[in-house]
């Protein structure tokens, strides 16, 4: 086998794994998703409108988080964007500990922007840059 077959090469289980995290992720989103309808009827006038945009923001993730469990090698730049919104939320929680709801969506953020780091490692989506299946 020559240096570019090895490279290309993604061990099944790790390919699997790194899926299966993705697939996780996305349910989240979508139970995420499911909440913020509640939140979206139970909205005052002043808060409905962003409560509305964080529900679809939801189902925008979901979204993403499939497009990446079944094309994790054919998603250019939808990794790095995922990540980079959830990083950057984590990081802004801390930033914001007095903000209603921070500690919480931050925690979640945290560990979504560590799921989504893992799988990209594992499934090597970062190959979605050469074009590789």
């Amino acid at each position: 086998m020559n240096t570019a077959n090895t490279l290309a090469f993604v061990p099944s289980w790790q390919d699997r794994l790194g899926r299966g995290l993705m697939w996780l992720s996305a349910l989240g989103a979508l139970a995420a998703f499911g909440s913020g309808l509640a939140s979206v009827r139970t909205a005052t006038a002043d808060t409905v409108w962003l409560e509305t945009w964080r529900m679809f923001g939801f189902l925008v993730f979901t979204g993403m988080f499939v497009l990446l469990a079944l094309r994790p090698r054919r998603s250019a730049g939808v990794w790095e964007l995922a990540f980079l919104h959830k990083a950057a939320m984590a990081i802004s929680a801390l930033v914001l500990v007095g903000a209603n709801e921070a500690a919480m969506a931050g925690a979640i953020d945290a560990v979504l922007a560590v799921l989504i780091a893992l799988a990209y490692g594992l499934t090597r989506g970062w190959r979605a840059w050469r074009g590789g299946a």
